[in-house]
């Protein structure tokens, strides 16, 4: 499956990528529970669920940029 025409800095960008998708959706999703949990005073619950909303999302957009990466778009 190893392309031998990809230049190094490809990888680096692909890597980056998927850094910063899984890293951005997480502080999303947890920023997010904060501030809903701060609204209507439930201190843990939306925390958690956007903590785990945000690493589905993470995941899910990860799979899609490796995808795209091998498919030779």
């Amino acid at each position: 499956m190893r392309q031998p025409n990809r230049r190094p800095y490809q990888g680096v960008a692909l890597y980056s990528a998927i850094l910063s998708q899984l890293v951005g959706s997480m502080l999303i999703g947890i920023f997010g529970g904060r501030w809903l949990d701060g609204l209507w005073d439930t201190e843990p619950l939306f925390l958690i669920i956007g903590l785990l909303l945000g690493l589905t999302t993470g995941i899910y957009t990860m799979l899609r940029t490796v995808q795209h990466f091998y498919s030779g778009d």
